[in-house]
């Protein structure tokens, strides 16, 4: 099993470096982290007394994975799910914040395990994935990867501008997508017909 270090120096990899794309409403963001991440935790790295892009551009990736591990997999207590959640749950945090836990929440629900689709994970949730995991081992991490997947195709439908990200200019899949797959095994992973065949009414 990998460490949270280990699993948040791939989230650096993912990330990717300093992006300053208008069609994101994270804004400035270098290696994943965003200039709203960095405000709220008064991250002035020149000491000019502002936190603006200099300061973005200015993130290692060895301080990027420190915010992650603290901020994004301590402090929303993702330890205290299944250890085999850690990677895929901590990677979609980092992507979307709590919706990572609110996926996760509506996918127990869909396993029948009735639990509070409230973003948060506290000992009803963590006791709610170890009994999925005790229930389908093989298959709990694939379906939370398949429900991320679902979830990045569903902004899509909704926001026409964030379709970029999970399609690419020649019609196969996106970052979001890609990523998503990551964490599903092969025989889940969408074909590229299959993909166009979900992105169809785009356009």
């Amino acid at each position: 099993m990998h460490s949270v270090e280990s699993i948040a120096a791939d989230i650096v990899r993912r990330e990717g470096g300093f992006v300053n794309d208008p069609d994101d409403p994270g804004g400035a963001t270098n290696h994943g982290v965003t200039i709203h991440t960095m405000r709220r935790l008064g991250m002035d790295l020149n000491g000019d007394g502002i936190v603006d892009t200099v300061d973005v551009r200015g993130l290692t990736p060895d301080k990027a994975a420190e915010i992650y591990v603290r901020h994004y997999f301590r402090e929303p207590r993702i330890d205290l799910l299944p250890a085999p959640l850690h990677a895929s749950v901590f990677d979609m945090q980092v992507n979307a914040g709590n919706n990572a836990i609110r996926i996760l929440q509506r996918l127990l629900a869909a396993f029948g395990i009735a639990v509070k689709d409230d973003g948060a994970i506290g000992p009803l949730t963590a006791r709610a994935a170890a009994r999925a995991m005790a229930l389908a081992p093989d298959h709990l991490v694939d379906a939370y990867g398949i429900a991320r997947r679902n979830y990045y195709y569903r902004i899509g439908d909704m926001r026409p501008a964030s379709r970029k990200y999970a399609r690419r200019r020649d019609g196969g899949k996106g970052g979001w997508i890609i990523r998503a797959e990551e964490f599903i095994v092969e025989r889940f992973r969408f074909t590229r017909a299959e993909h166009e065949a979900r992105v169809a009414s785009w356009g």
